[in-house]
């Protein structure tokens, strides 16, 4: 399966493994989900993963490490649309990665995604993404 993962989602994943966002990240290790990215989506995640106030959480160069194995094991996606009209325009670069690759977006923030301008794109949160691989 082929998803974009927002960045809170990556970033609360790496941080609490115990979470549905840690379960998604298993999951990526486990090769179970493709990630579907793009060189601002994976700026950004580097950007994130780099803040002082994230520090505390990753030790010496296991950001280095994070992102090489992100930027490793993700498809790279050029999307053909541009998205406007979002709550939020740094929003955007993830719903046109995830309609270019007919993927899936997960993020903490659906509501940053309105229905109306998802352009057919399923959006979901982690709970409701991780409630399909729960026994």
């Amino acid at each position: 399966m082929i998803v974009v993962l927002d960045t809170n989602v990556l970033v609360s994943g790496l941080i609490n493994p115990r979470g549905n966002p840690g379960g998604i990240v298993d999951l990526l290790r486990a090769g179970e989900l493709c990630l579907a990215a793009d060189e601002r989506i994976l700026r950004e995640y580097a950007d994130v993963l780099r803040r002082p106030r994230l520090a505390p959480y990753f030790a010496g160069t296991e950001v280095k490490h994070i992102l090489e194995y992100v930027q490793g094991n993700s498809e790279r996606i050029v999307p053909t649309r541009r998205i406007t009209g979002l709550p939020g325009s740094a929003d955007a670069p993830f719903l046109e990665v995830a309609l270019a690759a007919d993927a899936l977006l997960v993020t903490g923030n659906t509501k940053h995604f309105p229905a109306r301008q998802r352009h057919g794109v399923r959006v979901e949160s982690p709970a409701v993404f991780m409630s399909r691989f729960e026994l």
